[in-house]
């Protein structure tokens, strides 16, 4: 097997190294650099997908649409337009919205310790979606207020990179904020903020997560 490699990062995501992907996921992991991608359909609906049972960290729990790495010369936005079709079978074009650094871990087994971006993009809901075998066993478009609902009664069962990304949606700038103000015009409200800030307490009780200045 093809050794993967993760950049590593100090905190304001500068580039300081590299390292084995699976070292960077141990309880004792490296900062390093990620991304996860939101996916939305015009009416407003976010695809999630449940990440895979053989999944190391996480598995078996909802996701946004997809999470990877940048490679090194890649940014996050080419990196994740290179790896949709390796997750979803599907090309789309997507925009840089912000970043932010987290910390958690996962039972004994690992942690994801990352300076991840945020992207976002819109699809029509009919397109077809696969699921990749060992990345994704189900796939679902949902509501922010069905989101809220199901964060209210079974939190633990959403990755907390996602809900850290979903509550940040309005630290993105401006000119982006004003391209998707109707996509995300129910997702950027005190109510859902609130809901996700409890949610993201059930998986980070210590706070260890905040949003890193554009420096670079």
């Amino acid at each position: 097997m093809v050794e993967e490699f993760v950049i590593l990062v100090d905190s304001n995501d500068k580039p300081i190294g590299r390292e084995e992907k699976v070292k960077c996921h141990l309880p004792n992991g490296k900062l390093h650099r990620a991304f996860t991608a939101l996916i939305f359909d015009n009416d407003g609906n976010l695809m999630l997908t449940k990440r895979a049972k053989e999944k190391m960290l996480w598995p078996g729990d909802w996701d946004g649409t997809f999470a990877s790495h940048p490679r090194e010369s890649e940014t996050y936005v080419s990196s994740a337009e290179r790896r949709m079709p390796e997750e979803l079978g599907i090309e789309s074009k997507v925009d840089y919205l912000n970043k932010f650094e987290y910390h958690v871990s996962y039972k004994d087994i690992g942690s994801e310790n990352e300076v991840c971006g945020t992207l976002m993009g819109i699809i029509d809901h009919t397109t077809e979606v696969k699921k990749i075998e060992g990345e994704i066993d189900e796939i679902k478009w949902i509501s922010s207020k069905k989101l809220q609902e199901e964060m209210k009664n079974t939190p633990e069962i959403f990755c907390p990179w996602m809900l850290i990304a979903l509550v940040l949606l309005d630290k993105s700038k401006k000119e982006t904020l004003e391209k998707y103000q109707k996509t995300l015009f129910s997702w950027i409200n005190d109510e859902m903020k609130e809901n996700l800030l409890e949610a993201i307490s059930k998986h980070l009780p210590d706070n260890q997560w905040r949003l890193v200045n554009e420096t670079i």
